[in-house]
């Protein structure tokens, strides 16, 4: 698995738009929910996801915001990898 191209992550980036950004080499996302159990579910049901996809993201949890960071590591960037997780996790919010 190889990383992409800046530019083709700057493509991608456009096409799903979404509040997906670059941020220290990582794709990265603040999701704000309307309560802590929301955010925690949405947490509970992006993890079975990650896990069926052995791709674990980056990510903190306080309150009612869910703070996101995506990158393939054993790629050393960001791959497919990273914007389907990130499609999935956009769908679940």
């Amino acid at each position: 698995m190889k990383p992409m191209e800046n530019e083709a992550i700057r493509l991608e980036l456009e096409e799903i738009d979404s509040d997906w950004h670059l941020d220290g080499g990582k794709l990265h996302r603040l999701f704000v929910f309307s309560d802590f159990v929301e955010a925690f579910g949405f947490m509970t049901q992006a993890a079975i996801h990650a896990e069926k996809m052995n791709h674990h993201p980056e990510w903190s949890n306080v309150y009612k915001k869910v703070e996101v960071f995506l990158v393939t590591h054993e790629a050393g960037g960001i791959t497919e990898r990273d914007f389907e997780l990130a499609g999935i996790m956009d769908s679940l919010a």
